[in-house]
């Protein structure tokens, strides 16, 4: 194979993952998000642990909890950025800080709960708080965004790699059928098996990883087929 061909392969590869890609992401448009759902469920196991048996399937459509978790779903179908989502969700809970609340916050996070209650409700009075509660309040704060942190990255993992399995899948049909068109005989059944027909699967298996950086290959590629042909001379 030429090197030109090479570059022209690569190309042609890279603009299959690219595709590939982009029909995942059109399955956004599905009622719960698509593929941009993917993930969710473990921001959902982090927030249950401050609301116990929080769930968008199973918590009361009017509830605090299932409000909450409304609001982070939407942030996270829509794909905003993740150090904002985690700013976002922090916000939200801390708001929701209250006496009532504040021995589920303090089992979860670990703190005097006799302390964060009394905190909550000095906060909600507007009452100056003892160095103790703001202590507690300080301690609250970190276990929250470490609780937080542990559920985004989780759920961001599980969306990248759910996301690439999708595309690679649809990347080899992608590439099964085009090969079909190209190399099938009359009787449309003469490609499948054959040696066409397992290249067709590898450029698809090869689509996924190759699109990102499919770009400076080709460039690459055609860089050194120019010094090539420079040193040629």
């Amino acid at each position: 194979m030429q090197i030109p061909d090479l570059g022209n392969l690569v190309a042609a590869i890279g603009g299959l993952g690219t595709a590939s890609f982009a029909l995942a992401d059109a399955t956004k448009i599905g009622r719960n998000g698509g593929i941009s759902n993917t993930g969710f469920g473990s921001i959902e196991r982090a927030i249950a642990q401050l609301y116990p048996q929080a769930s968008r399937a199973t918590s009361a459509p009017d509830s605090d909890e299932r409000k909450l978790l409304d609001m982070l779903h939407s942030n996270w179908i829509y794909g905003v950025a993740l150090a904002d989502q985690k700013a976002i969700a922090k916000s939200l809970i801390k708001l929701r800080l209250s006496a009532d609340t504040a021995p589920a916050f303090a089992r979860a996070t670990s703190v005097d709960p006799t302390v964060l209650v009394a905190a909550a409700a000095g906060m909600t009075r507007g009452a100056a708080l003892t160095p103790e509660q703001t202590n507690v309040l300080g301690r609250f704060d970190l276990y929250l965004t470490a609780l937080l942190d542990d559920g985004y990255h989780r759920a961001d993992q599980r969306y990248r790699n759910w996301s690439r399995v999708l595309a690679s899948v649809i990347a080899i049909v992608l590439a099964v059928a085009g090969g079909w068109i190209v190399f099938a005989d009359a009787s449309g059944t003469g490609y499948f098996g054959t040696d066409n027909f397992w290249l067709a699967v590898l450029c698809g298996v090869l689509a996924i990883p190759l699109a990102p950086i499919s770009k400076d290959l080709t460039s690459a590629l055609a860089a050194g087929v120019k010094v090539a042909q420079t040193l040629k001379r």
